[in-house]
């Protein structure tokens, strides 16, 4: 009987800033398709984690594997180009370009063109171009972005912008989305909208999401399975029903609301 290799395999990953260790021994696996919630307190170590997956950070114990393949080490456009992409959890948009650029600068991480012939101005290069304009433009289509294209992005309301971070991380191609914080700052109705594009944006590309909350709702709404942090530490991981009456979990958000 064969064993399925996990898209990510996360074995005993850890760093350490001097005297600190930020996150260690993490282990954690995601299958294709799934759509599993990392959460814990503020300073669990979350963002350091999502830093170490997308090569931020070189961990200094463990393995972090993509599809069986080693990725320590790796120069986070590598690991972009692998199939890992991300949004943070305060906005990084190119605030002074267009909506349409946003995404252009993510399908250049893909181009197919050279150097040579973007410098030159060769047929290659302007029919690449076209290439990815028309890329980007069927996929603000699908975020609902098309009116904005080109506005610049610093002008988005709130919730679009999110939008935009989203679509930006998703032109890429990755088999894997990490998602930190995307409802941080949004109204009860731009989280429920948010809710509904998670769902719709897995289905659509076939991704993987690993996806950063505080908003329980949220986490408890879109999630499969749960992994919980707290000290940079792995506590408790299972079903949100599981994860919801874990005394353990209870414990590390110090009586905040979990269900």
């Amino acid at each position: 009987m064969t064993t399925k290799t996990p898209l990510l395999k996360v074995d005993s990953i850890g760093i350490q800033f001097g005297g600190l260790k930020a996150v260690s021994d993490v282990n954690i696996e995601l299958n294709s398709g799934e759509l599993v919630g990392l959460i814990g307190p503020n300073g669990a170590g979350k963002t350091t984690f999502f830093n170490l997956l997308t090569g931020v950070y070189e961990p200094t114990e463990g393995v972090i594997a993509l599809g069986g393949e080693k990725l320590n080490g790796l120069a986070p456009y590598r690991i972009t180009r692998k199939g890992i992409s991300r949004t943070f959890q305060n906005i990084r948009l190119f605030n002074e370009l267009s909506v349409l650029d946003n995404v252009k600068v993510a399908y250049h991480s893909l181009a197919k063109h050279s150097m040579v012939s973007s410098i030159l101005r060769l047929p290659s290069f302007f029919s690449g171009e076209r290439e990815m304009e028309e890329k980007a433009i069927e996929f603000l289509e699908i975020f609902k972005l098309e009116p904005y294209l080109h506005e610049k992005a610093k002008n988005l309301p709130y919730g679009q912008q999110r939008r935009l971070e989203i679509a930006r991380a998703l032109a890429s191609n990755p088999k894997l989305l990490l998602l930190d914080e995307p409802a941080a700052g949004m109204n009860p109705q731009e989280t429920h909208d948010l809710m509904n594009l998670i769902g719709f944006i897995r289905k659509k590309f076939n991704l993987t999401v690993l996806l950063i909350e505080h908003d329980m709702p949220l986490v408890m709404g879109v999630c499969e399975r749960i992994y919980v942090l707290d000290h940079g530490q792995l506590i408790a991981q299972g079903s949100p029903e599981e994860i919801r009456n874990n005394p353990k979990v209870i414990e590390a958000y110090l009586g905040e609301e979990v269900s």
